[in-house]
């Protein structure tokens, strides 16, 4: 660590001078565009998780695009597990696609506003919508699981808390997240004898 593999987060830093992969967050790329515009450092960058959008990412995609053309000896790669592959091939110059097959699962997909004013909603109204939500959706068919997207981590662990603390018969409450073990990760994914 340091020495072949780094990583640069805010604050913490563990990248020597002859580092081959150094992995970062999308900040510090930006941050880095400031002092070398055409990333020399660099001869690949791979931008994970680009469906998860931000500013941050949004700008460091619209930078690079504008780049690529100024540095072609330079490799892009963007991974994503849902986005729109081919507006981003057209957006990169008909860049090739290349797709992996995962697991797939068929999925009803329901969306469901949050009731009630604005107040109401920001004082736990989302968490109130969501075990609302699973109420309706168990009275209708108790045997199917049930995914939640949400924005974030913590909106994950919170709506987690929410769940578990109503204790809904014959219902397992998983969270899934990226910083999550990978067993904890797989586990999500093996079937169980209670609805998810």
């Amino acid at each position: 660590l340091g020495a072949v593999v780094g990583f640069a987060v805010r604050f913490q830093d563990q990248v020597g001078e002859d580092v081959l992969v150094k992995f970062m967050i999308d900040g510090i790329l930006l941050a880095e565009t400031q002092s070398d515009r055409l990333l020399r450092r660099y001869d690949t960058l791979i931008i994970d998780e680009a469906h998860e959008r931000s500013l941050n990412i949004d700008f460091l995609l619209g930078y690079l695009k504008r780049l690529l053309p100024k540095r072609p000896d330079l490799k892009l790669i963007i991974t994503s597990a849902t986005i729109d592959t081919s507006r981003f091939a057209e957006h990169f110059g008909q860049a090739p696609v290349i797709e992996v097959e995962g697991r797939g699962f068929p999925v009803e997909i329901r969306w469901r506003p949050i009731s009630g004013d604005k107040e109401e909603r920001a004082d736990n109204g989302l968490y109130q919508a969501i075990a609302g939500a699973v109420e309706e959706l168990g009275r209708e068919d108790p045997r199917g699981d049930i995914l939640v997207f949400l924005p974030g981590e913590r909106e994950i662990r919170d709506a987690h808390k929410a769940l578990e603390q109503r204790r809904y018969a014959h219902t397992e409450v998983l969270p899934l997240y990226a910083r999550l073990s990978g067993a904890a990760q797989d586990r999500v994914f093996q079937p169980g004898p209670q609805r998810r």
